[in-house]
């Protein structure tokens, strides 16, 4: 969409301008604002930080490494961090120095650090879930927590909390 934009832009601009240098001035200049735009109209991470915080979650300060890696695998900004609601009430319950807050591997798996187990857990709900065919939540709970018929329903009541969370909109200009 937004190259289309820059686009449609710049033909309107080099139709009826014959300075082709402010043109293209003009179009890196849209380009710019539009990735601004873009990037202030996203309020994930301060939605799902402000959410964290609430419960005092260790994961708090890693709100924007969770929707990275999200985005990175093309997953559901709000699972990894329900699950971890699920699994370990937000990074709080965890076996000492795991860095486990998703009950990976019955909660016995090691990470090094809450960075390592984000990634680790983005790449494996996209390639060992997702990929393979589990693609609704119901479905990723059958492999995920099988023995569980009730973790689905609870990672949705996490997700739908973290969704409709209110942002703290600071009132000072």
């Amino acid at each position: 969409m937004k190259k289309l934009i820059t686009i449609l832009a710049f033909a309107a601009l080099f139709i009826f301008s014959s300075d082709s240098v402010s043109a293209e001035a003009f179009v890196a200049e849209s380009s710019a604002s539009l990735k601004i735009n873009t990037a202030r109209s996203d309020t994930r991470v301060e939605t799902l930080e402000n959410f964290l915080e609430k419960y005092d979650s260790p994961l708090a300060p890693y709100s924007q490494l969770f929707i990275q890696t999200a985005d990175k695998y093309e997953l559901d900004w709000r699972l990894i961090p329900a699950i971890a609601g699920v699994e370990s009430t937000f990074g709080k319950r965890i076996p000492y120095k795991s860095f486990n807050a998703y009950g990976w591997a019955n909660g016995e798996y090691r990470f090094s650090s809450w960075e390592e187990s984000i990634e680790v857990v983005g790449q494996a709900l996209r390639t060992k879930y997702e990929d393979k065919g589990a693609v609704s939540i119901n479905q990723i709970a059958r492999r995920y927590a099988p023995p569980s018929s009730t973790w689905a329903s609870k990672v949705k009541f996490f997700m739908r909390k973290i969704d409709s969370y209110p942002l703290d909109f600071d009132l000072e200009v």
